[in-house]
């Protein structure tokens, strides 16, 4: 890809980068001045390979998670700028597809679901490591926006829609699937003691309730 966009002076966006292996190209690329942009997703960051146990398909993602040495690697890539933000990747997959029962991974369905507790995952890891929650949210809320060009998200200011969250950041809490709002409950980060809570959510400056619907159909062309 990164051929590709600097033959061509193309814009390149590289997904769900789990691998440090490709952060040397990847920064020699953008010295370059390719047009080159790239993210990561919070199971990268927070899950690590030598903890998950045997036949935990919950864990199964695509790309897989890799070892802790990878993961502190993917941290300082994001810190110096290598990596450009964190996206979800929420994948929610039924029970039976995640083969529990059996615990096979070469059938489970390969995806981790985890956007409710996303915000939660990446504060817990940063603040161990004196990373700034201003420096989360724009990892996570105004430079994805800013990829995707979407004008009025990302930002709390004038002109922009009022999205935001009201977080307790130096509070804690234990992830039970249960309680989970995932509408099937499953997720590898169950009984993980996670810090920050968030307490309110608000979309264009309504409350979210988590029960009444609030999206809207964009039809092709309706753009």
């Amino acid at each position: 890809m990164i051929e590709r966009a600097r033959w061509t002076g193309a814009r390149a966006h590289i997904l769900h980068l789990s691998s440090s292996d490709a952060l040397p190209m990847i920064a020699t690329a953008k010295r370059d001045g390719v047009h080159l942009t790239v993210e990561t997703c919070p199971h990268y960051l927070t899950l690590m390979a030598e903890e998950i146990p045997n036949g935990a398909t919950a864990y199964k993602c695509c790309p897989p998670i890799r070892e802790a040495a990878n993961r502190e690697l993917l941290w300082k890539g994001l810190e110096d700028g290598t990596i450009d933000c964190i996206v979800s990747d929420h994948s929610p997959s039924t029970l039976d597809l995640k083969d529990l029962e059996n615990g096979d991974f070469a059938v489970a369905w390969g995806g981790v679901s985890s956007l409710q507790l996303g915000l939660s995952l990446i504060w817990t890891e940063a603040r161990h490591r004196g990373i700034p929650l201003e420096q989360v949210v724009s990892w996570m809320a105004e430079k994805p926006a800013a990829l995707a060009r979407l004008s009025t998200k990302g930002q709390l200011a004038l002109g922009f829609d009022a999205d935001f969250s009201v977080f307790a950041p130096d509070e804690a809490f234990v992830v039970d699937v249960s309680k989970l709002k995932h509408k099937n409950p499953i997720t590898p980060y169950d009984g993980k003691a996670l810090s920050g809570v968030v307490r309110r959510t608000f979309l264009r400056g309504h409350e979210i309730d988590g029960q009444t619907p609030g999206g809207k159909l964009i039809r092709r062309g309706g753009v």
